[in-house]
């Protein structure tokens, strides 16, 4: 790793660290939480911007497009404090009826993968509770996770998908915006760690929020 990448590393973790750090200066309530998750993300999203137009000037654009869905199919692993402020999205722009079939979704999949574990678990394909149409209902509260899972070839996710127990069917996924916002998204934990905030690790499907009330 080259001593630029990892200085940025470093940089990106601190961001992710002082934005944080600022929610808990505030006092660190619900609302100051979510909006400094929402600042953490358009920070993500700025990342991945400026990543992505130099690639497209390189000719190595990520192959991902709207209705493009392949990855959906996957677990989905994200923090509590994200998921929290997925939750808040969802009461806030989704009715009683939309809630509740999102809330039927999720139990199927927890069903579906209950009891799977290591490879068996991260090689499972059953579609997020969030997906429509072949498109994500919260996209613009979505995790982390999602944000920065971005491939260069959308037939080796395809491949993944139809062939997930193939050695050779691996995602060709990039890996500075993967790194980039592992790191602000750490730096953000690392901080709420610190002031004694229990963070936990969740799949979108099983956190306690996404649940009946």
């Amino acid at each position: 790793m080259s001593d630029t990448f990892k200085a940025l590393e470093k940089q990106f973790y601190s961001d992710g660290y002082r934005l944080a750090m600022n929610a808990v200066k505030e006092g660190y309530s619900p609302e100051s939480l979510q909006a400094a998750v929402g600042e953490m993300h358009r920070m993500v999203d700025e990342v991945i911007a400026y990543f992505s137009e130099y690639a497209e000037k390189q000719n190595k654009a990520a192959d991902c497009k709207k209705g493009c869905s392949w990855c959906c199919y996957q677990p989905v692993f994200a923090l509590s404090y994200e998921l929290d402020n997925l939750h808040e999205f969802l009461k806030q722009n989704f009715s009683e009826q939309g809630l509740e079939k999102i809330y039927q979704r999720a139990e199927a999949k927890r069903v579906k993968l209950s009891g799977l574990q290591g490879e068996a678990l991260l090689n499972s394909k059953f579609a997020c509770p969030l997906l429509e149409n072949d498109v994500c209902m919260a996209y613009s509260a979505r995790p982390v996770a999602c944000r920065i899972y971005l491939s260069s070839d959308v037939n080796t996710c395809k491949k993944f998908y139809n062939e997930p127990e193939s050695k050779d069917a691996v995602p060709a996924l990039m890996d500075f915006p993967m790194r980039m916002g592992r790191m602000i998204n750490e730096g953000f934990r690392a901080a709420l760690k610190a002031n004694g905030v229990i963070v936990q690790e969740f799949r979108i499907e099983e956190f306690p929020g996404i649940e009946r009330q």
